[in-house]
């Protein structure tokens, strides 16, 4: 992991900053002294995403962003829980990706009480994408083709067999009666690599995220084919189908947020989710939060803490579906 300088901000300071817009209240006399957001992958992804969300929301002069990729979040959440179980102001992203691995197994013998719950910032989707010069306009002839011949569509995803990329392409895969483990996906860690393996013809699809899609689609390289939300997705995606308005079934929506190790102590761990309670109600952090490709999902402490425990459970049914959990 590579080593970052912590900068020393002011609470103060911060709730009066234009990112936030939030006003100075009792906690700037509680004001964390340094802050540090770890991305749990290589930049580029939703989790490098959830990080620059967090540091516009504390004032970006103040927080540094730490790559720390491996185990496709599994090194990161190690670290944590075993090295820096106790400091005070490093806050780590995760995704619903995190929840699945935990679900899995892939995080070990851990389990969700083994950090602490900050909060879920926003809500993103899954989507298909392709390239702009591929022969594939719309989810079902993507799917098709796979069907087939399963090896000729190299699918780009964000962790291995089992991971919610892989998951989304099977869900999808088994309305057409396609056998999962026959389709040819590319395992990477995380969606930057992904998106650099579609655009430079290693891949030919991509099973990912609608924020990470939304910035290489302003680039106009990329062709999103459908997005896994329950209705079209407002912004720069508005124009792409469902998956559902194109006879899938599916949708996979993803909570993303941050953690911090489980040995921070009670005033620091709350100092934090009230910081981000705060935060999370202005209009400025709702304009940040559009800016950054995510949806309205604003949760804290113990409710979040309580609905991380039920996603596990959820994930974990799913997983076992496709054989990937006993």
């Amino acid at each position: 992991m590579q080593r970052s300088i912590y900068l020393t901000f002011l609470l103060s300071s911060l709730l009066a900053c234009p990112p936030v817009g939030a006003a100075k209240s009792a906690l700037a006399s509680e004001k964390p002294e340094t802050a540090m957001c770890i991305v749990p992958a290589k930049p580029g992804g939703g989790m490098d995403l959830t990080c620059k969300l967090a540091q516009q929301a504390t004032a970006s002069q103040h927080m540094q962003i730490s790559y720390l990729p491996g185990g496709v979040g599994a090194i990161a959440w190690t670290t944590i829980i075993s090295q820096r179980k106790a400091e005070p102001n490093t806050l780590v992203a995760y995704s619903g990706g995190s929840l699945l691995n935990l679900a899995e197994g892939k995080f070990g013998k851990s389990d969700a009480s083994n950090v602490r719950w900050v909060a879920a910032i926003g809500t993103d989707y899954g989507m298909i994408a392709v390239r702009k010069d591929s022969p594939y306009k719309n989810l079902r002839e993507l799917m098709d083709a796979i069907k087939s011949k399963p090896a000729s569509v190299a699918i780009g995803a964000g962790g291995t067999v089992g991971s919610q990329d892989w998951l989304k392409m099977a869900q999808l895969g088994k309305q057409l009666g396609i056998d999962s483990k026959a389709m040819r996906l590319v395992a990477f860690e995380g969606g930057g690599e992904s998106f650099t393996a579609l655009l430079a013809d290693h891949v030919q699809a991509v099973s990912g995220d609608a924020s990470e899609a939304a910035l290489h689609a302003r680039e106009d390289k990329i062709r999103v084919l459908a997005v896994l939300s329950d209705a079209r997705l407002p912004g720069s995606l508005a124009h792409v189908p469902t998956a559902r308005e194109q006879g899938f079934d599916v949708t996979w929506p993803i909570i993303r947020g941050v953690y911090m190790g489980p040995q921070v102590s009670d005033r620091d761990y709350q100092k934090w989710v009230s910081y981000f309670q705060q935060a999370m109600t202005t209009p400025a952090f709702d304009e940040q939060r559009k800016i950054h490709g995510l949806f309205p999902f604003a949760m804290t402490g113990k409710e979040l803490t309580d609905y991380i425990q039920k996603a596990v459970s959820n994930y974990r049914l799913q997983a076992k579906e496709f054989g990937m959990v006993r």
